[in-house]
């Protein structure tokens, strides 16, 4: 009999222990509660103890947690709507504060949307879309103008999508501590146009790269006709170059050739007239032909000698 009640005895004082005894490890923090209000909190990690089934442990991460967000349709300054995916990353910074506002992280992220939603729809429709899509030291490849309701916008005096994500991280950051949390960092996933404006802009960079080949297109062709044209007056060089050196041996050869009949008629001018003759017959005189001819003539006379 006594065995028995030591037993349940020891069993108890297990229990209660049991009860009593929790452990935290390095990835969670905890709240103990006392019939539902918070009464302590724990940060460290390792073996802690509670007033068993009065108190009840509460336990929250200790890490990095992770916030994605619902794309958004936001117009920006410059009237283009686009879609918005945004992301996030916080953690709770007061475990005490964080389950007497919040409770759960449920109900954190609840709060996070209506904070950070918030604060990027102000952030885009505040600023050109190009804003949200270069950096802070970009270089444009012309003199680009942007108009918003008849004021003109210069490229440097525009933010970069940095310095509006850093502006937007410290606006969504003074919304969070009432609630335990710290946001530690706020990025935008994905820009994208809607539907309604996605064929328009592809359109529109279509025609601009036609305009660009076009362009391309007729340099290649000027070029293409500058230098036909230097070919052109090379070949008219080289073919005029030609023709006078052409003509300058032709004189020269006939110059020589004059030179050798005149030397050649010089040593026999008879001889020579006898030839001469003897070919003009036989230029003239053809078959079936008729040459009437004066017999005192001296074409004739070679002829009449040959008689």
């Amino acid at each position: 009999m006594k065995n028995g009640i030591l037993v349940l005895i020891i069993v108890a004082v297990l229990l209660i222990a049991q009860g009593g005894i929790y452990v935290v490890n390095e990835a969670e923090q905890a709240i103990v509660t006392q019939f539902g209000k918070p009464v302590s909190g724990v940060v460290s990690s390792g073996l802690h103890f509670k007033i068993p089934f009065i108190q009840d442990v509460n336990r929250f991460e200790n890490r990095i947690l992770k916030w994605d967000g619902d794309p958004n349709q936001i117009p920006t300054k410059d009237k283009k709507f686009i879609w918005v995916d945004t992301t996030a990353r916080w953690r709770i910074k007061d475990p005490l504060l964080f389950f007497t506002s919040v409770a759960t992280e449920r109900g954190a992220h609840s709060r996070l949307d209506d904070i950070i939603d918030s604060v990027v729809r102000d952030a885009v429709s505040g600023h050109l879309l190009v804003e949200l899509v270069r950096g802070k030291d970009y270089v444009s490849q012309s003199e680009e103008r942007f108009e918003v309701d008849g004021v003109q916008i210069l490229p440097q005096d525009m933010l970069g999508r940095e310095e509006i994500l850093s502006r937007i991280l410290a606006r969504a950051s003074a919304s969070t501590p009432e609630y335990g949390i710290e946001l530690l960092d706020v990025q935008i996933k994905r820009i994208n146009y809607v539907e309604q404006v996605r064929t328009r802009v592809y359109e529109r960079m279509v025609n601009e790269r036609k305009k660009v080949a076009a362009q391309y297109r007729s340099e290649g062709e000027g070029e293409k006709a500058e230098i036909l044209g230097q070919m052109q007056r090379e070949l008219k060089e080289i073919s005029s170059e030609a023709y006078r050196k052409a003509l300058e041996i032709r004189g020269s050869a006939d110059a020589e050739a004059a030179a050798i009949y005149a030397e050649a008629y010089n040593q026999d001018k008879e001889f020579y007239t006898f030839l001469r003759t003897l070919e003009s017959y036989k230029k003239t005189i053809r078959d079936n032909g008729k040459l009437v001819i004066s017999t005192d003539g001296d074409y004739y006379r070679y002829l009449k000698e040959a008689k």
